[in-house]
This record gives C-alpha cells, structure tokens and sequence, in this order.
C-alpha cells in the first residue's frame, strides 16, 4: 500500500471513532474537514485559509462548526486521550505540564491580557493555554489542555458573557489548572510514572503535594527562592544550598546527557542532594541541581520524589524530557495551527485547540510509524482550489485583503 493511503486510511479510522461524537452527518461532515484542514499545507489555518484549502464558498460553515454546533470538546479531548493510549502508551510514560502564550489584538478574546507570554518571552498582550502532554519513547503530543483566565477577567461579568465563559468558571491558577488536569488524566487508563515542569508548578506546594498523596513521581524544578526540607527536618532557602556548592568537595558532580536536543546532547553536570524522606513508605525525596558546563554559575534546582532506588540518570532522563514539550508546542504551531485561530469565545478557544491536539497526535502516531502526511502533501505542492467563489465572496463583502 503506498505511504498516502495508508495514512488515509488511519486518518479515516480516527475520524470515523472520533465522529460519533457528533450527532449528525453534517457535524460529523464539518469535523472530517476540518482535520483535513488542520493537516493541509495551508499558511495560516484560520477559518479563511482553511475555507479557501477546503473550496467552500465562504468561511461560514467552520464558523458555525466552531461557534454553534452541538458537541463537546471534552468528549473529543477523551477520545484523544485514548488514541494516545492505544498508540504511545508505556509504563514509565511522563505527563509534563507547561503553558504557551497566543499573541493577540484586542481585548475581546476569552482571557487575553498583558502578561508573560513564553513564545516572545516578554509580556505582551495575549491568551495563556496550560497543557498537559504525555512523553514517552514512543514519541510525545498532547492529552490536556485548558484555558488560563485572569482574575481581572472573572471579576469583569460583562466581559466573561460577551466571550460566552459560563456562570460556573471561577478563577484557578496555572498549577490549580495543572492538578485538574493531572486528575483527570490519572483517572484515564493512561499508564503515567512520573510528572515535569518548569518552576511556576514545581514551586506549588498543593501540587507536589497532591502527587505525593497519590503518590506519582515527580521531578519538578523549583526556584531559588523556594524553601526544601533537609535531612535534619529544618528548612533552607534553595539559594542557600546553590551558594555553598563550594564548600562541599566531598559533592560528586556526574556529566549526563538529558537528552537530544537540535544541536546534539544537552551535556550538564548534576549532583544529586538528599532531604527530608517523605513519610509515603518506599519514597524519597532529593534535590537535583543541574550546572552548565559552560557556565558553571548557571544552576538550576530540581525536587525529586521518587521511588527508593532510582538512579540518577533516570532523574535526569525525567527532567529532560519537559525539553520535548516545546517541541511538540513549536510543532502543533508550524503544522496544524494549534496557534493559527481568530476566535473569541470560550468555547471556540478550546474547540479549536482540542482539535489541533488530536491533528497532532494523529500525525505524532504516524511519524512513528515511518509514514509523514505532510511531506506526503508537501511533495504534491499546496492544494489545488477553485477559489472563485470565496474571492467573489469576499469582494461582495468588501474583504478582499483577507
């Protein structure tokens, strides 16, 4: 069988499960196009772009696909879930939590403000997604997303039903955000070992302490300015800890790959530091500090809880893998437009989102496989349209520079 039609023929097994949860053929019609939108060669995979790639005659039809239809985003973020499960799944799997920043205009979109936005790595006017993804050899997409809403937002009623967030949505924070998730995947099958992320999660006590209740693995990198607990049950500043590295010769520092990254293995030094033994039988607690090799003053701290015996290479193979997840953000980007949406309300946000997770997973799964739809599509140059109709569309409406 030839590379494109076995990967139609697996596009076709996933829109066909994912579909029933539509309720009828012209919603399920509406889903199938907008994957196959979602994975053409399409530059920016907006409803018009994507109208033009699909020769529809205006971009109505995935307006109303998004904005008025009847289906559930979590419905189809559960069926996502399992397609992950039934393709990457793996014992040791980590599920890593980071956020992505979605740049806008305006001050219409559901949750968009000034505040840090990690893509430009300034603050900048923007939505903040938190997501959850499942990292394991088999390869790393998406199992979880949600929507960060700013407190200035949920206390502003008028502007919460101007972008449909319902009554019901009340303010949580990114690692608040995170522990839902995280909750609501470890009550999938997926199988999970372990859980990374960046300072803004690991800095959480409620979160790292609502792993340890499970208890779940962690190995989460903090601040300096956060507290741990040392052998003696008295705590210290990390910071204190990271300045008086020096004075302690008897530290062995172990040079260890965290992993490949695009210019080859990211090569750190690291040193491993016990603490206070949490009182989960069969568990420990570290410190992990990372040093760069080149700058031997740039020192990240990671807290570790994991089970009694685990190396530290296996600690810092975990730490590693939270580097894939900007991998798979800069892919679902590029690809299939996780970044590309001009939607304003609550509901669309996480329509728009969910399906590109699951464009990504599907073509996550097939890289695996040996198989590559887009270069497949890229090789057939872009789509061949008939775009007369959608241009007299535009021109009638006076959108011609669109």
């Amino acid at each position: 069988m030839e590379t494109i039609e076995k990967w139609v023929e697996a596009f076709n097994i996933l829109t066909s499960r994912v579909g029933l949860r539509f309720a009828n053929s012209k919603t399920r019609g509406c889903f199938r196009a907008y994957m196959q939108g979602l994975l053409q060669p399409v530059k920016r995979k907006n409803s018009w772009q994507l109208a033009e790639a699909l020769e529809h005659a205006s971009p109505y039809r995935i307006q109303q696909f998004l904005y008025r239809s009847q289906w559930s985003a979590d419905e189809v973020r559960d069926d996502l879930r399992q397609y992950v499960i039934q393709h990457l799944a793996d014992p040791e799997g980590v599920l890593v939590i980071d956020e992505t920043g979605f740049p806008k205009k305006g001050c219409h979109s559901a949750g968009v403000q000034p505040q840090y936005c990690g893509c430009l790595g300034r603050v900048a006017n923007c939505q903040v997604g938190v997501f959850v993804t499942y990292v394991t050899p088999n390869g790393h997409t998406f199992v979880d997303r949600d929507l960060y809403l700013p407190q200035s937002w949920l206390d502003d009623r008028p502007r919460c039903e101007a972008a449909a967030i319902p009554d019901d949505v009340s303010f949580a924070t990114k690692p608040k955000l995170a522990q839902q998730m995280l909750r609501r995947v470890l009550d999938s099958e997926l199988p999970v070992k372990w859980v990374t992320a960046d300072s803004v999660y690991g800095g959480n006590c409620n979160l790292t302490n609502f792993l340890e209740r499970i208890p779940l693995a962690y190995v989460m990198a903090i601040s300096p300015k956060d507290t741990v607990i040392m052998p003696s049950g008295f705590p210290e500043h990390t910071s204190l800890i990271l300045a008086d590295l020096d004075n302690h010769p008897e530290y062995t520092w172990v040079t260890l790959s965290a992993g490949a990254g695009s210019k080859g293995q990211r090569i750190f030094d690291w040193l491993l530091l016990p603490l206070y033994n949490p009182s989960t039988p069969g568990f420990k607690r570290f410190l992990l500090i990372r040093r760069s090799r080149s700058k031997p003053n740039d020192l990240t701290p990671y807290l570790c809880f994991a089970p009694a015996g685990t190396t530290l290479n296996k600690l810092v193979q975990v730490a590693g893998s939270r580097w894939q997840v900007e991998q798979s953000f800069e892919m679902a980007k590029q690809e299939v437009g996780l970044a590309d949406y001009e939607l304003r309300s609550f509901k669309g946000w996480y329509r728009h989102i969910t399906l590109a997770c699951l464009a990504h997973a599907f073509l996550t799964v097939l890289r695996t496989q040996g198989l590559d739809p887009l270069d497949e599509l890229q090789k057939k140059g872009p789509p061949t349209t008939n775009t007369t109709s959608l241009n007299s569309f535009k021109l009638k409406r006076n959108l011609s520079s669109l």
